[in-house]
């Protein structure tokens, strides 16, 4: 019983790495397109994230002994992330008065 859940923990990790690589090249692909420079990264910082953090999920369960250091990835890059956008969001605007 016991290999049968570590083969299935085995399998689950390899398939949220492998989502992840397929997030980050996918993510890839509007840098082709004609939109605006603000919609590429837009799309391209969504998939980076969900990439990432998908490879670090595969990662803590192939090796749990490491969480600490993997949730702290996990934070930081949801976090990072997030505060890049606005950053960038903020420096792309008019610089008009929105009230």
């Amino acid at each position: 019983m016991s290999l049968m859940v570590s083969n299935l923990v085995s399998m689950l990790s390899y398939g949220l790495m492998a989502i992840g690589l397929l997030l980050w090249f996918t993510g890839t692909v509007p840098l082709l397109g004609h939109r605006s420079v603000l919609f590429k990264l837009h799309s391209l910082s969504i998939s980076d994230t969900l990439g990432s953090m998908s490879i670090i999920v595969g990662l803590l369960l192939r090796i749990p002994q490491e969480w600490p250091l993997l949730v702290l990835a996990l934070i930081s890059l949801a976090i990072w992330n997030t505060v890049l956008g606005y950053v960038l969001a903020y420096c792309s605007s008019s610089g008009g008065d929105d009230d």
